[in-house]
């Protein structure tokens, strides 16, 4: 018997390279296209962007102390009179350096792109205002925030305009909107009807709380992309332009087998380790599809499923650990936990997402007849000999969190390792050039999410401060008519309708006030409540009727971009349900968190047992193909077995059990009479 089919690969820096992935790539993230500079203009914006790097380096390391010898890296100093590294300080900084970079990379119109014009710079020169202000008069403006004068309130109005601009050109102009709404809704309260009916706030207690408070655009949202965010974009360039993105897709060749499966398990190896590097579910399926469609193509698998598989993996990447997507920071955040118990809470999660693809690939290439294709790609061992120092990056940050850092140091730390072992090699060497552009994309990385973090400041601020999120929160628990399962529904929906039109983070930080308290007053506790919106803001990629990661993946398979999205719903269907699952009472068990080890490892395989019986089920296919009876046994046990409780479980098992014998009877006799 031959072996399987063995065909050339592309390289990914070629790939990478081609101008079509560059604008498959833009063309489906949510963020618009961007300005390519030359001459003194780009010497002017990298020059920047690599200040707004270092600038965020300095900030954590002045915090930090080297490992082990206890002694402080940095000291922090004065300028004119102020300590720069007084957090609403450092804020502001980064706010006007990033809306700056913002009006000179995202043009006001798509016919604009090819220079800067005035109003750009009118707008940079604003950036610049805004933030002098509050530098030249902190000590006086900070205690003025609850009686604005009228330079206040002056340099207040500029601020709210340049930010939801930034917001319009970079993410479009729904999130801004949303923001202006949330400043006419504090306004007009008076006028609102029913429940939203509300005492109006002062137009200038409005502008100088989103300006000068902590509340509005200076919160906690920009406060985590300032610090946190920031940190992980520059740690994820250093990793790109290191090489790490080529080992790990060849790593994920590697360690793939030659089975029928193999090229779909390939795709979904790869993106979940190209996804520590790339942060983008789009980017990882374009990538990925780019340089394996031939492969499943030759594989059996049609152009729709294959876009499902790269789009299934693509947007996977985003809620894996180590490092998960700018939400799960803003989340560490917002609930005042350390970064290490949200990787720990994700880690099951993730696990049965990519079981659930995993398994389902299988009964896909039954059900297609699969082929044995495989890539020309290095082995695991000579890969690993000699680009043993790339594995750093899986878990660099955990180990530093575990040794007792802050989530701060741990990345910068973190950092000044990746830049330390890529010297080992010489092609994977940051050199000077090398090292200068990987700075400069670690903040340009970062603009889309700063404006973002900055717009729903606004939203999420007058959303607090007026009790509109609870008022919704109320409108949806009698949606729900208090019932648990029926408000997990209603608040599913809710994200959904925001996703259709709003980026993961903007969707995340919009639902906190208004989703997460109607969870809570169920008793649905904090941390899952946050992962219940956290994750759904994430599937709202997927879901139709609009769905980035699908639509981006159907452009290089040439498939139904329609077609391709339901069917990427199918391999997505695990995690749409594990958020139910660690929401019911006894569930936090799945997150690993407030529980027992012995607890925490029933709810897991308990949960795995049910995601095999449900994509079995769904699928028809199990040992072989399934009947009705088996199919019906399988779905009903499945959903037993990944809700929490000791009665659904020894239920959703013993269907399971039912299902599992009757697939072996059958097989049996089938055996006997293929002998006979």
């Amino acid at each position: 018997m031959s072996g399987p089919e063995i065909i050339a690969r592309p390289d990914l820096d070629a790939v990478l390279a081609e101008d079509k992935t560059k604008e498959l790539i833009e063309e489906f993230e949510a963020e618009a296209k961007t300005r390519t500079f030359t001459g003194a203009w780009d010497a002017f914006v990298t020059s920047l962007a690599v200040g707004t790097t270092l600038f965020a380096l300095y900030f954590a390391a002045a915090g930090a102390e080297i490992p082990f010898v206890g002694i402080q890296l940095v000291p922090s100093f004065v300028l004119f009179g102020q300590t720069i590294t007084t957090p609403q300080i450092y804020v502001m900084i980064f706010l006007s350096a990033i809306l700056v970079l913002t009006f000179l990379l995202y043009p006001m119109h798509p016919r604009f792109i090819k220079r800067v014009n005035v109003v750009d710079l009118a707008l940079v020169v604003a950036s610049i205002a805004i933030t002098a202000y509050v530098f030249l008069n902190f000590e006086s403006v900070i205690y003025r925030v609850n009686s604005p004068n009228e330079w206040d309130f002056t340099f207040g109005v500029i601020a709210i305009l340049t930010v939801l601009e930034a917001g319009r050109r970079t993410i479009g102009w729904h999130l801004p909107a949303i923001g202006i709404a949330a400043i006419a809704y504090a306004y007009f309260a008076d006028f609102m009807p029913g429940p939203f009916r509300g005492p109006p706030k002062n137009l200038d207690d409005i502008v100088s709380n989103q300006y000068l408070g902590l509340d509005g655009m200076l919160g906690t949202p920009l406060q985590v992309a300032a610090t946190f965010i920031i940190l992980f974009t520059i740690y994820g360039a250093i990793l790109d332009y290191t090489g790490a993105g080529k080992f790990y897709v060849d790593l994920a060749f590697a360690l793939t087998g030659r089975r029928p499966t193999g090229a779909a398990r390939t795709v979904t190896v790869a993106s979940f380790l190209l996804g520590t590097v790339s942060g983008s579910g789009v980017a990882t399926t374009v990538t990925l599809g780019s340089i394996t469609y031939p492969m499943l193509k030759k594989a059996g698998h049609d152009r729709e499923s294959s876009g499902a598989i790269l789009s299934a993996g693509g947007i996977g990447a985003v809620i894996s650990p180590p490092v998960l997507g700018p939400a799960a920071f803003l989340m560490a955040g917002i609930l005042g936990i350390s970064y290490l118990q949200v990787v720990i809470m994700a880690m099951m999660p993730t696990i049965l997402y990519y079981l659930g693809i995993l398994l389902t690939i299988e009964v896909d290439a039954r059900r297609l007849g699969a082929r044995e294709i495989a890539l020309d790609a290095p082995g695991f061992w000579w890969l690993t000999k000699r680009y043993w120092y790339q594995y750093t990056s899986l878990f660099a940050i955990i180990v530093f969190l575990v040794a007792g850092f802050s989530t701060i140091t741990a990345v910068f730390w973190s950092i000044v390792v990746a830049i330390l072992v890529s010297y080992i090699r010489r092609e994977t060497s940051l050199g000077p050039r090398k090292l200068v552009n990987a700075l400069a994309a670690g903040t340009k990385q970062v603009l889309p999410v700063g404006a973002t973090t900055a717009v729903a400041g606004i939203a999420v601020g007058i959303l607090l401060q007026t009790g509109l999120g609870l008022k919704i929160s109320s409108l949806i628990l009698a949606l729900g008519f208090g019932n648990l399962i029926a408000t997990l529904v209603v608040s599913g929906i809710v994200l959904w309708v925001l996703g259709l039109s709003l980026p993961i983070t903007a969707t995340y930080l919009v639902a906190v006030p208004t989703v997460v308290p109607a969870l809570a007053t169920l008793g649905v506790p904090l941390p899952a409540a946050h992962m219940f919106v956290f994750y759904y803001a994430v599937l709202s990629e997927v879901s139709p009727p609009v769905a980035l990661s699908p639509f981006a993946a159907a452009a290089i398979t040439g498939g139904n971009p329609y077609k391709t999205m339901m069917l990427t719903w199918k391999y997505a269907l695990p995690c749409f349900l594990v958020p139910f699952m660690f929401t019911q009472p006894e569930g936090l068990a799945i997150l690993w968190t407030g529980v027992s080890i012995p607890e925490a490892a029933l709810a897991s395989v308990s949960a795995a047992v049910g995601i095999i019986a449900l994509v079995a089920g769904v699928g028809g296919y199990l040992l072989r193909p399934t009947n009705l009876v088996e199919r019906i046994f399988l779905v009903v046990g499945g959903v037993l077995l990944v809700a929490p409780g000791l009665v659904a479980d020894v239920t959703g098992l013993s269907l399971f059990g039912l299902a599992a014998a009757s697939q072996l009877v059958r097989r049996a006799r089938a055996t006997a009479v293929s002998a006979a």
